[in-house]
């Protein structure tokens, strides 16, 4: 079974290579996503990795969370799933209705 790991505070210089390079002693990446910003392109500090076997991910969790990389401490573990609700919402109504008529 695969897991999906969330890494944190990422030098906004690294790329998908040098993560994928940092996680691939403890096993199989299938793949890593570093997050960017959709307007600029630049990282947001954060990806993901995901890899095969979860007991290997996990060891990696273990062994890199707080790991000091390119000067910054790491932020690794076991990444939450997507939120498939659709996010907020709701509100909407409440405006004036114009009933072409004076108030007074």
């Amino acid at each position: 079974m695969s897991i999906n790991i969330y890494v944190g505070n990422l030098s906004f210089n690294a790329d998908e290579g040098e993560l994928k390079g940092l996680f691939e002693s403890y096993g199989v990446v299938d793949s890593a996503k570093i997050i960017t910003d959709q307007f600029t392109g630049r990282s947001r500090g954060f990806g993901f990795i995901e890899m095969r076997n979860r007991e290997e991910g996990l060891r990696a969790i273990q062994e890199l969370d707080s790991k000091n990389v390119d000067g910054r401490s790491l932020k690794v573990n076991e990444a939450r799933p997507k939120n498939s609700s659709g996010g907020g919402g709701g509100g909407g109504g409440g405006g004036r209705r114009d009933t072409g008529r004076s108030r007074w």
